[in-house]
């Protein structure tokens, strides 16, 4: 922690005007599935130029997306990484694996690759903080269901998570974006189904335990299902962030969230008396 405070002085007392973060490009060995896994990870400019260990967010991609697919679309997340003094994980989901493990298809086994495997790997690969204060988890889509399903079933490795456009609620949708494949048909596996949605899982949250942020637009195709997780949450007493903006479930949308959403988190990872 002390590195990190001398890195702050130091970026108060210059600012982050015109830095650039860099972009690695890694192959992540998963022993679960049995492949390497591709991962951006962008670091702030003065990373191993100064000596500071940083906190970390995991950025998930949504359904049929990629592990390139923030990095290319939202290109300014190289210099968030300087003003939210932090370092950004974008590991490859899978063109459909909603980021858990497969109850019926072991070569989808999202949920420990990333808790089990990714996490180990990135806190000895780079300069991190490694404890769950200072590690969060966001999304988009698909990918902002994988960032609150991951991070209330691992409480112990994350502090924060976000859902962006979040499929927080997978029970309205029984043949869409392939679900049915990870978990089969939902006439047949709906207890599968239900245990494995979002919106059912935050009935076993404690208040204060996860740092929660909902942001969706208005015209997206799950806003009912934020709301209704909203007003859960709120039944529930568990405090947690809500927006909701004008917008689609879109790029333009998510390019324009994704520094709110970094603000939230850099405020959980450097809180404030």
């Amino acid at each position: 922690m002390k590195r990190l405070l001398i890195a702050l002085v130091f970026l108060a007392g210059f600012g982050v005007r015109g830095y650039c973060g860099r972009v690695d490009t890694l192959q992540v060995f998963s022993a679960a599935m049995h492949k390497e896994i591709p991962c951006v990870v962008i670091v702030p400019d003065l990373y191993g130029k100064i000596q500071a260990d940083y906190p970390v967010l995991y950025l998930l991609h949504g359904y049929s997306g990629n592990y390139l697919d923030w990095i290319t679309k939202v290109p300014e997340l190289r210099h968030y990484v300087d003003e939210y003094h932090l370092i950004i994980v974008c590991p490859d989901g899978g063109f459909s694996s909603w980021y858990f493990d497969s109850p019926i298809d072991s070569a989808f086994r999202y949920e420990t690759f990333i808790t089990r495997e990714l996490v180990p790997d990135i806190d000895a690969r780079y300069q991190t903080i490694p404890d769950r204060e200072h590690r969060g988890i966001c999304g988009l889509s698909m990918g902002g269901h994988g960032a609150l399903y991951l991070a209330i079933r691992h409480q112990n490795e994350f502090g924060s998570a976000a859902a962006i456009s979040g499929g927080v609620d997978i029970m309205p949708f029984p043949n869409n974006w392939d679900i049915a494949k990870r978990l089969g048909d939902q006439a047949t596996h709906r207890e599968s189904w239900e245990r494995h949605s979002v919106i059912n899982l935050v009935d076993s949250l404690k208040n204060g335990a996860l740092k929660i942020a909902l942001d969706d637009g208005i015209n997206d195709i799950f806003i009912k299902e934020n709301r209704a997780l909203h007003q859960k949450l709120l039944g529930l007493h568990i405090d947690h962030d809500y927006t909701e903006r004008p917008g689609g479930h879109t790029w333009s949308y998510w390019r324009n969230a994704i520094p709110y959403e970094l603000l939230f988190f850099y405020r959980t990872f450097y809180p404030h008396p």
